[in-house]
């Protein structure tokens, strides 16, 4: 399968750059280039790639703005985003993650992480960089200004689809959550994709800002 892609940077040399990585590479096809959030917006609806590379500050609109209108459009359900920035910042992984991001990696990950990012999230996995600990996620989500989630979406789950949400707030692959609760890899699967039903999450990283702000995870655990 070739993974499509949209690059979004205000940079045209770090647009160049990327574009020259994606296409030496076997399974990567890149299908247009933003200079700014709006253009994002419009080349994900006039390509649907598979996911968009997006920076976050950018003239104009930025990629935080552009996240939330690509996520926010039913029609770009299928479309992922992988944030990409210089900004080590906090707030912007909770701002990327809340916005609809299904990833977080710094300009400065190597090569072959961005490839490995690009397939994880195009799987419908979510990424965060090594630098970005869930710590950190935990301390904003935490806050009591940023509870904005409706409780209720956790409510309606089972006890045995609570457990699955609170170790892919963890981090745990479906692999890892199997093992821990010892059944197959399909039957976690099946329980992470039915709790996206059920909660109108979009990927596995709005599972996790969800585990936080209904409080089913606690912060800093």
């Amino acid at each position: 399968m070739t993974i499509r892609v949209v690059l979004a940077d205000d940079q045209a040399l770090v647009r160049a750059g990327f574009r020259v990585l994606l296409e030496t590479e076997d399974g990567f096809e890149v299908c247009g280039e933003a200079n700014d959030g709006g253009e994002a917006v419009e080349l994900a609806t006039r390509h649907r790639p598979d996911v968009v590379v997006m920076d976050i500050r950018m003239p104009g609109m930025d990629g935080l703005e552009a996240t939330r209108r690509i996520t926010a459009d039913p029609a770009l359900a299928a479309v992922k985003v992988l944030v990409l920035t210089t900004f080590d910042i906090d707030e912007y992984v909770y701002d990327a993650l809340r916005a609809g991001a299904s990833g977080f990696l710094l300009k400065d990950t190597e090569p072959v992480e961005l490839l490995r990012a690009l397939r994880v999230v195009a799987d419908g996995e979510s990424l965060l960089a090594p630098t970005v600990t869930r710590r950190l996620i935990a301390e904003f989500v935490g806050r009591p200004e940023n509870r904005r989630v409706d409780t209720r979406a956790v409510e309606q789950i089972t006890g045995r689809e609570r457990e699955v949400l609170a170790l892919v707030a963890g981090g745990l692959s479906n692999d890892e959550i199997a093992a821990q609760l010892v059944i197959s890899t399909a039957t976690a699967r099946t329980h992470v994709s039915r709790i996206m039903t059920k909660v109108g999450a979009r990927d596995r990283a709005q599972l996790v800002v969800l585990a936080y702000e209904s409080g089913l995870v606690k912060p800093g655990k």
